[in-house]
């Protein structure tokens, strides 16, 4: 048992993932201990944590498991031994889909899969085209659950650069944001990573854990940043772990200083998007269908949203 008052102890674990699966878990395990001994209850490590390589390719899919496969086996038997929870990324294997999912899993001890997360946004950007080889995730409510008194959610990496997908969790109940991420290095990288997720702590009012891969190929600087976005623990190009404490104390203090998120006039809604044109798709990959039926129910409360607001303000 937690009180508020003590906190509950999380960690973020930077290392770089490899395309070695088994030695990749002996880091996970390693960092974990380590972790645990400095007192965390939770370990958030990277995206793409089973298994990397700089280049997505075929080996992607030959490396892809199922939730619940081995790999999700391994973090469950790690997480029932050392009595913490753990967050992790991994390659999904789909059914009926070439290609993978980057997902998400948050293991529970004594219960194993409690929540899962597949990336929204994918990486098609600063010359990337992360679609070629990864299926972006379905929009649905999002997955939460419980931890040392506090509710936690998930989002990836490039979803930091979209605020509504941090909003939907934060309006799921979450207290604290677990960002698995694999932050590529480049010109203003590295400021853009730490200015996107103390924004997502700042505006929402909650914690997040953002664990990023090491260098070369990560940009590092794996954080916890706090409800007031203050960054309460920091790695810095090592391969390390940071140990942070989050209360919901802390977050009830600084909103009655900051009440944004009772302030707010807008929620979030879906976006309507066409299929993209043929030159746009990914390569050997499908469009993202279209969601014209969401949207004209959208559209539909909408329209009676903001003729209540005129109504109102009138």
């Amino acid at each position: 048992m937690h009180s508020d008052t003590a906190g509950f102890a999380i960690a973020v674990a930077q290392f770089a993932p490899s395309d070695d699966t088994e030695a990749n878990l002996a880091e996970i395990t390693r960092l974990t201990e380590l972790a645990t001994t400095r007192g965390a209850r939770l370990v958030v490590f990277p995206e793409y944590s089973s298994y990397f390589t700089p280049q997505p390719g075929a080996d992607w899919a030959a490396a892809a498991q199922p939730v619940g496969g081995p790999f999700t086996e391994s973090l469950a038997a790690l997480a029932d031994r050392v009595g913490a929870h753990l967050v992790a990324g991994m390659i999904e294997r789909l059914e009926g889909e070439s290609r993978v999912a980057n997902t998400v899993v948050a293991i529970a001890p004594g219960t194993g899969v409690v929540a899962r997360y597949r990336k929204l946004h994918l990486y098609d950007a600063f010359g990337q085209r992360e679609s070629e080889w990864v299926a972006p995730g379905e929009i649905a409510s999002p997955e939460v659950f419980e931890a040392g008194g506090l509710t936690f959610g998930l989002q990836t990496c490039y979803d930091a650069r979209f605020p509504e997908v941090t909003r939907r969790i934060v309006d799921a109940g979450a207290d604290v944001v677990c960002m698995p991420a694999e932050w590529v290095r480049g010109p203003l990288k590295e400021a853009h990573w730490r200015v996107l997720t103390t924004a997502r702590a700042l505006e929402n009012t909650i914690f997040v854990a953002a664990a990023d891969h090491a260098p070369p190929v990560g940009a590092g600087n794996s954080m916890v940043v706090d409800p007031m976005g203050v960054e309460v623990a920091t790695i810095g190009e090592t391969t390390d772990v940071a140990v942070a404490w989050v209360s919901r104390e802390r977050i009830e203090a600084v909103r009655r200083i900051n009440p944004a998120l009772a302030l707010r006039r807008f929620g979030v809604t879906e976006r309507v998007r066409d299929d993209p044109p043929a030159e746009q798709r990914p390569a050997g990959g499908s469009a993202q269908p279209s969601r014209r039926s969401r949207a004209d129910a959208s559209s539909s409360t909408g329209s009676r949203l903001q003729n209540a607001n005129r109504t109102r303000l009138r």
